[in-house]
């Protein structure tokens, strides 16, 4: 188990229609020197969406859906070190639900209204782990500045 205790900065923007989510979120990580970032939360809405569903393997990554259309993000999850791990849900017009593992494509509607935090004191890398075949979070005590 990995774990670690930090104080936390809070980092608030907002994406506007048109703009990828995932990719966004990416460049401000990169802009601000986030080393240790999740989602805090996230309301708006997306036209489009690349989700991996829960029954994807490692040996079987191509349990994937596009989705095209309106949708409401009920939900937004997840690490966003350089090889974020999110994981979204949306819901349709008449509010059933569909969500999974985010890979991209999630074009904003309307808006999206995110609140990241940062871990002041940790920081977030991948490593892969040969018992899940994915690249998994490590969590590390960031090292002092001189």
């Amino acid at each position: 188990m990995a774990c670690g205790a930090s104080s936390l900065s809070i980092h608030a923007l907002r994406l506007g229609p048109g703009q990828e989510i995932l990719s966004s979120l990416l460049r401000v990580v990169d802009e601000r020197r986030l080393r240790a970032p999740f989602i805090l939360t996230c309301v708006g809405s997306v036209t489009k969406a690349t989700l991996r569903l829960a029954n994807a393997t490692a040996g079987n990554t191509n349990e994937v859906i596009h989705l095209q259309g309106r949708f409401e993000i009920v939900s937004l999850v997840g690490t966003l070190n350089k090889e974020a791990h999110l994981h979204i849900c949306l819901a349709d017009k008449e509010g059933k639900t569909v969500g999974g593992h985010v890979l991209g494509d999630l074009e904003v509607f309307t808006t999206a209204e995110v609140v990241l935090g940062e871990a002041e004191n940790l920081q977030f890398s991948r490593e892969m782990d040969h018992r899940t075949g994915f690249p998994e979070l490590v969590v590390a005590s960031r090292p002092e500045e001189p």
